[in-house]
C-alpha cells in the first residue's frame, strides 16, 4: 500500500490517495481517486447602497488626512508654547529682566513685551543704556564684551519697535471699543456702520471686536 500525499497546487489543496495494487494483471495502472477541496473567494460589494442612505462617495481622503495631521501638529505646537510660557516667571529686578528678555525666543518676544509692558519703563531703559555705555567705552574690550554689546543693542532696538507697535495697538483697541459701543447702542446699526465706513472708522481693531462679539453672541444663543 502506498501512503497518501497532500500537496498545494495554485491556491487549491489537493489530497491524492495512493492506489491499491490489484491481484489482477493489467497493462495499465488503476485510475487514482482524487478529492479536491477548493477554496473559493467571496467578493462583497462595499458600495452597495440602493436606497442612497450613505450618500455618494467622496474623494479627497488623503487630503483630509493630511489636513488633520497638520492641525494636530499645530495644536501640539500651540500647547507646547503655552506650557513654555506658563513655565517662565518674570523676574523682579531690572538686571534679571534684561537676562530674561535676552533668553526669550524670537517668536515669543511680542508676547513677553505685552506681558512685561509696565516694567519696560524709563528705569529699565536707563539701566540698559548704562550697561551698553560701560561696554562701549571700556578701555580693554574682549570678544565676550563685544558680543554682549551687540546683544544689548539688538534687544534695545527690538524692544523700542515692539513697544511702539504694542502701544499703538492698545490705543486703536480703546478707540475700537468706543466705536463698538456706539454701534451696539444705535437703533439703526446698518446706518451707523455705513456712516463709520464713510468716515473711514472701520479698521482692523473694530472688525476684530465685531467678530468676537458675534462669536460670543452665537455661543450664548443670542
Amino acid at each position: 500500500e502506498r501512503p497518501s500525499r497532500i500537496r498545494m497546487v495554485c491556491g487549491r489543496m489537493t489530497m491524492v490517495l495512493g492506489a491499491f495494487p490489484s491481484p489482477l494483471k493489467h497493462t495499465s495502472p488503476l485510475p487514482k481517486l482524487r478529492l479536491n477541496i477548493i477554496r473559493r473567494l467571496t467578493v462583497t460589494c462595499v458600495g452597495w447602497d440602493p436606497e442612497g442612505i450613505l450618500g455618494p462617495p467622496r474623494g479627497g481622503h488623503i487630503a483630509r488626512r493630511e489636513t488633520e495631521q497638520r492641525e494636530h501638529l499645530l495644536r501640539h505646537d500651540l500647547d507646547r508654547r503655552r506650557a513654555a510660557r506658563q513655565g517662565r516667571v518674570v523676574p523682579e529686578t531690572v538686571a534679571d529682566l534684561v537676562e530674561f528678555l535676552l533668553e526669550t525666543e524670537a517668536q515669543e518676544i511680542e508676547y513677553e513685551i505685552a506681558r512685561c509692558r509696565p516694567r519696560l519703563n524709563q528705569d529699565f531703559f536707563k539701566h540698559l543704556q548704562v550697561e551698553m555705555g560701560t561696554l562701549c567705552f571700556a578701555h580693554s574690550r574682549t570678544k565676550d564684551m563685544d558680543d554682549r554689546l551687540v546683544e544689548l543693542e539688538t534687544l534695545h532696538k527690538v524692544l523700542i519697535e515692539g513697544i511702539e507697535a504694542y502701544d499703538k495697538m492698545a490705543e486703536d483697541l480703546i478707540g475700537a471699543k468706543d466705536r463698538l459701543a456706539r454701534i451696539l447702542a444705535s437703533k439703526d446699526k446698518k446706518a451707523m456702520l455705513l456712516e463709520m465706513m464713510e468716515k473711514n472708522e472701520l479698521d482692523r481693531s473694530l472688525l476684530a471686536l465685531l467678530d468676537e462679539n458675534i462669536v460670543a453672541a452665537q455661543n450664548a444663543n443670542q
